[in-house]
């Protein structure tokens, strides 16, 4: 109770010292201001951040007093591109290696007042970055195939993420031993392994991007030798109107599904909500090439709320609950079994960041999370076959994972 109260003081205490922005969990934050050649802001240029591999891509304008902010930035190099009419084009390659923020002061040339030729590509089309890794944003994770009821992160990862190997009922085996994998959620650790049969999974709907290391994981890690998934959910600061999703899906086996998601905010306060749900006839991987008793439904739900006071301070808070339904798949010879069994996860991951200068980041992540597993047998004892059994199984993972950023020059 002591280190609680101690920890309480000095969270209370560094709130209320004042400065710089950043962004939350473990996503990056670009910002600036763009001025004319006589130092002058420039108000209303369009501000764009790219990165051609991953998709990625923010735009904005800059306000009143000529200055702009990014949040939300999945780590990664992006390009940043200035316009503003009457001026020359503005560009500059940042990357985004940490949550400390970025600052880039733009100066646009007048229009015609010089001439110069620029050769540029259209990005890179390979990886640059010597680490073994994959990046991908919400447009590519949108356009992979849905094929695996309630497959949801576990399943992104598997198809998009080159040596990630598809397992039975929702796992995946990366480079070396699937039990050395990490997710890592706007800085909350899980890892355990994930399956639709122990456990539940994110909704992809509530996916921003994610980096999915493969080959030697950083340090801040831990000791994981096989597989890193980053992942950064979408958030709703510093959205100024609206945004969303609708979708509805139908597929073989009877399996209609949907999703829905709402983000809305301002400067200081942000929400993202994300819901899905499916119904399968084929829920489990059936050990009969027909399905016989495979129903199962799934319904999850993700809440995401940022608070931002002040330059300096930066507060999240990510709620998640989910719930499978199943059957377990029959054979021709025990056609009249009727297990079945119900897998239900909750998760509560609060956030904190400090910024105390342009180079020194304390980020504070405790969290909390239940998966509780019940498996029912039939109804009629003398229908299981070879054996019939009730079992009811929990894991309770709970701590606080905290990190100082230090940056300095190309190093962190």
């Amino acid at each position: 109770m002591k280190i609680l109260a101690l920890g309480a003081l000095l969270l209370f205490a560094i709130a209320l010292h004042p400065t710089f922005g950043q962004s939350l969990g473990n996503a990056g934050t670009i910002e600036g201001s763009v001025i004319d050649p006589a130092g002058a802001v420039v108000a209303k240029a369009a501000v764009t951040i790219h990165n051609a591999v991953s998709g990625y891509k923010q735009s904005t304008v800059t306000g009143p007093d000529g200055t702009f902010r990014f949040s939300n930035i999945p780590p990664n190099p992006y390009h940043l591109a200035v316009t503003a009419s009457g001026f020359e084009i503005f560009a500059q390659d940042v990357s985004i290696r940490s949550a400390i923020p970025i600052q880039v002061k733009a100066t646009l040339a007048l229009a015609g007042a010089q001439t110069s030729v620029t050769v540029e590509g259209a990005g890179d089309l390979i990886e640059v970055d010597p680490s073994a890794h994959i990046d991908a944003d919400r447009s590519l994770i949108m356009k992979l195939p849905s094929v695996d009821p309630a497959g949801g992160l576990s399943q992104a990862i598997t198809y998009s993420t080159g040596g990630v190997a598809a397992d039975g009922n929702g796992l995946f085996h990366p480079l070396g031993d699937h039990a050395q994998s990490t997710f890592v959620i706007d800085g909350q650790p899980i890892s355990d392994q994930q399956s639709k049969v122990f456990s539940t999974q994110l909704p992809t709907s509530a996916i921003q991007s994610m980096e999915v290391v493969t080959g030697t994981p950083d340090a801040e890690f831990g000791d994981k030798s096989s597989l890193v998934a980053n992942i950064t959910t979408r958030s709703g600061l510093g959205t100024p109107r609206l945004f969303g999703n609708v979708d509805a899906t139908y597929g073989s086996f009877g399996s209609p599904g949907g999703s829905a998601g709402l983000g809305f905010g301002n400067s200081k306060v942000g929400n993202f909500l994300a819901v899905e749900g499916i119904r399968s006839g084929r829920f489990l991987d059936s050990p009969e090439f027909t399905p016989f008793h495979d129903i199962g439904n799934s319904e999850t739900i993700f809440d995401r709320f940022d608070y931002q006071p002040n330059g300096q301070n930066a507060f999240h808070l990510n709620l998640f609950a989910a719930r499978n339904w199943i059957q377990i798949p029959n054979t021709y010879d025990t056609l009249g079994q009727d297990q079945h069994q119900r897998v239900l996860t909750w998760s509560l991951a609060p956030g904190f960041q400090h910024t105390f200068n342009a180079h020194t980041l304390l980020t504070i992540n405790p969290y909390i999370r239940k998966d509780q597993f019940n498996y029912y047998a039939s109804r009629d004892p003398f229908a299981d076959t070879p054996s019939t059994q009730n079992q009811a199984r929990q894991l309770l993972n709970w701590g606080v994972k905290s990190d100082l950023s230090l940056s300095s020059g190309p190093h962190d």
